[in-house]
């Protein structure tokens, strides 16, 4: 039997002994019974930093070990704030400023460069308790987008606000505006230059960058203890784009997906497929219509349906009982979570 249901028979059995050995004992109050089924509710977190030719004979050491500590640092973070009580909201925001703040990652920090070497940023969340979402996208002097997502959320009418009005907006609240100098990371330079030296070629030797050319999302999703599940993805988009192209990450349905009731989603990968395919709500829409497990319904969609279109890429998602998967069909995806069991999974490759 499982152990909440369990312990509220107890407690109501408790207040029926007691009941019957005196008239007038006070029975346990309903408020309590909730205070304890509460209690017993689990909490997960699951987390990525990116999907794509990420093969271990190509990466250094000293480079994995760096992936591989702050994945671990980090779900272990966001983790520890969950068993606190800290909403899922606060903790999936905590988990992407740190993966937007190192350069390790396409967000952020370490957001790959446009064709004319800017950077242009996208973010988005979504609750999945009051189905609200907020979005922004294009954005070039925002230290942590995915603190201005939340914020077009709870303190506008809309849903996404892209460029220079998401940057006004986030003016009017106070936020500081940065220095585009502080994205610029020289690797992602280098690797943006790599890239127009080979266009309309095919690289003949191994480079990360520019085999991933179009990958690199960070995201997480989280369960809390009232049993909210909240979703969050942060991007610098794809190296090289072009026209103020966005992928799927600001997009809600296709980047990001939460329902309480059903799971939470964070995508990365070929954006321009995410979207066709709406992959983070199709997950769920096969988990509400169609039964299947999360596991079943998230390798369905990447696995068979994505790769059909000509897409590649991956998700991290969670269910409502805290059971957790992480589907990809590239070499590799950065991922890390801890799901209702307790159970934690920190990896790289395939």
């Amino acid at each position: 039997m499982n152990l909440r249901y369990l312990l509220v028979l107890i407690l109501f059995g408790f207040t029926a002994c007691s009941s019957d050995q005196d008239k007038h004992a006070t029975s346990t109050p309903t408020s309590t019974v909730a205070e304890a089924y509460a209690s017993e509710r689990p909490i997960a977190l699951v987390l990525h930093g990116g999907a794509g030719a990420i093969q271990k004979e190509f990466m250094s050491d000293s480079l994995e070990q760096a992936y591989l500590h702050i994945l671990d640092s980090t779900i272990t973070l966001g983790h520890e704030s969950l068993q606190n009580g800290v909403p899922a909201i606060d903790v999936v925001c905590e988990v992407i400023m740190v993966l937007e703040n190192s350069p390790l990652f396409n967000a952020g920090r370490g957001a790959v460069f446009t064709h004319e070497e800017t950077n242009e940023l996208d973010a988005s969340i979504m609750d999945g308790a009051t189905q609200n979402a907020g979005a922004i996208a294009g954005v070039h002097r925002i230290k942590n987008p995915i603190l201005l997502a939340k914020a077009v959320m709870e303190q506008s009418e809309h849903v996404m606000l892209a460029g220079q009005g998401a940057e006004e907006f986030a003016v009017t609240l106070g936020m500081d505006l940065i220095d585009p100098a502080y994205f610029r990371v020289e690797a992602r330079l280098e690797s943006l230059r790599r890239v127009k030296a080979k266009e309309g070629q095919q690289a003949s030797n191994y480079d990360p960058y520019i085999k991933d050319s179009k990958f690199g999302t960070v995201g997480c999703v989280a369960l809390d203890k009232t049993g909210n599940i909240v979703a969050g993805t942060s991007t610098g988009g794809m190296t090289n784009k072009r026209w103020n192209r966005i992928g799927d990450a600001p997009i809600i349905g296709a980047g990001t997906y939460a329902n309480s009731a059903v799971c939470g989603v964070s995508s990365t990968g070929w954006g321009e497929y995410f979207i066709r395919a709406v992959v983070a709500y199709d997950i769920a829409a096969l988990i509400d219509y169609k039964g299947l497990s999360l596991e079943e319904a998230a390798r369905l969609v990447i696995h068979e349906k994505v790769p059909a279109l000509g897409g590649d890429g991956g998700v991290v998602a969670l269910d409502k009982l805290g059971r957790i998967t992480m589907q990809f069909n590239t070499a590799g995806m950065y991922r890390a979570g801890i799901d209702g069991e307790g159970v934690k999974t920190v990896a790289i490759y395939e």
